[in-house]
């Protein structure tokens, strides 16, 4: 039997299943209780405190019988039965109730006129809306008689007391594991939330506590992270060293070729050109998303920096009015983001003609995208475009740039360590690669 249709009414989060975990058997055993005592003993006990009272009107309806006459039998029964506390009283048709009257929550009522319609000769009805007494209506030899009495004489007293006691502590140990409860799983969420600062490239102050499970958790984590931030350390002064060591032979390959002739040293300087962009690409992706810490950014704002610049550079390059309905600030790393979206854009005019620039900011998500009128990358290959050192000759145009593929990988790289992603599609606007940063505020 599946019980995968469950899932779906079942809380997300895990203090909200800790919490079912936690009320679900308190519930339950409420329910059982509640509904054992009503059916085992309270009914038990309300049956056997009915018949008693059932044997005295048994009494009481001899004593109407041997009455004289109708208005004599109230005088008959107070002298003969005086002992029994019970009144009998004539009453006439029209007084008779059209059935048995209690209130709504009254269940031990509900066995009691029970128990009279099948134990007692005569019986018509009975008024419970009294709760210190009760009413019977049935009709004899001299008519339709009110029998009354105490209504402690067939209900149990104070019934409810065990429904009190069972509520009450109920709510008491279930608000004290509630608090117990969120202790518990408050280094859970800590650990939680310093795991998805992480993700988003933030460093998070975090100490494992709680239970042992949760420190072997938190400490396993505070390692990782550790050892990831190594690595990225070593990877950046390794590639940053390289690239350093490799500008001095550069220079002096150009010192050298400014002492030949122009038509000699022109094709030799474009190769050392290049040579050089190619150092700038891999220090920009040895560098990553690490550069600078996140800060509160306004996401529009910096773009229009970016488009300016570009457009200044001589780019043929757009912004679009701003779209979506958020307002406020981003977290996010200026530096990083600011060489992904040029990285974006440099790509878009080097293998397209212009290049549109939009910003899209909503409470959950901002969306930065870059389209160009390019000839685009195959849906097939969009997966590995984004991979480092990888060019697609029948996709992009090379001539115009020496590129070594790192353009989209930096962009990739950066929108990871933001907690987002690089989605890559077609542009309905220009026909040519449509490129998105979308990152989850």
């Amino acid at each position: 039997m599946s019980f995968l249709w469950l899932k779906h009414y079942m809380p997300r989060g895990i203090y909200g299943r800790a919490a079912l975990i936690l009320l679900l058997p308190v519930v339950i055993i409420q329910l059982v209780v509640t509904v054992l005592f009503a059916q085992r003993h309270f009914e038990g006990v309300t049956h056997q405190m009915a018949d008693t009272v059932l044997r005295e009107l048994v009494l009481v309806q001899e004593e109407i019988e041997k009455a004289p006459s109708r208005s004599a039998v109230s005088r008959q029964v107070s002298e003969r039965l005086e002992a029994l506390e019970i009144g009998v009283f004539p009453v006439g048709a029209s007084d008779l109730p059209p059935g048995n009257r209690m209130l709504w929550y009254d269940y031990s009522g509900r066995v009691i006129a029970q128990r009279f319609k099948n134990m007692l000769a005569g019986f018509q009805a009975v008024d419970l809306t009294n709760g210190s007494l009760v009413k019977v209506f049935v009709a004899s030899p001299k008519g339709a008689m009110e029998i009354r009495f105490d209504r402690r004489r067939i209900s149990a007293s104070n019934p409810h007391q065990l429904f009190v006691y069972t509520i009450f502590f109920g709510a008491l140990m279930t608000f004290i594991a509630f608090v117990y409860l969120r202790n518990q799983l408050r280094p859970i969420k800590r650990l939680a939330l310093a795991s998805e600062a992480f993700g988003r490239g933030r460093h998070v102050p975090y100490s494992p506590a709680g239970a042992v499970e949760v420190r072997s958790a938190g400490a396993a984590f505070v390692d990782m992270r550790n050892r990831i931030e190594r690595q990225i350390e070593q990877r950046t002064l390794m590639l940053s060293g390289v690239s350093h060591d490799l500008r001095t032979p550069l220079t002096r390959m150009r010192l050298s070729l400014s002492m030949l002739d122009d038509d000699e040293a022109t094709p030799l300087l474009q190769d050392v050109d290049d040579m050089q962009r190619m150092l700038d690409e891999f220090l920009d992706f040895a560098k990553g998303a690490a550069e600078g810490t996140p800060e509160a950014v306004v996401p529009f704002d910096l773009v229009t920096e970016i488009v300016n610049e570009a457009q200044r550079g001589g780019r043929d390059v757009s912004l679009l009015p701003a779209e979506g309905d958020g307002t406020g600030t981003v977290m996010l790393r200026r530096v990083a983001i600011r060489r992904a979206v040029d990285n974006l854009i440099s790509n878009a005019v080097r293998y397209g003609a212009r290049a549109e620039v939009s910003v899209m900011l909503t409470d959950k998500t901002l969306r930065i995208r870059v389209e160009d009128d390019g000839p685009g990358i195959p849906e097939d290959r969009r997966a590995e475009a984004a991979r480092p050192f990888t060019r697609l000759d029948p996709a992009r145009n090379q001539d115009k740039g020496g590129g070594v593929g790192l353009g989209l990988a930096i962009a990739t790289d950066i929108a990871r360590a933001h907690g987002g992603v690089l989605r890559l599609g077609e542009s309905q606007r220009l026909g040519g690669l449509k490129a998105d940063i979308v990152i989850a505020r």
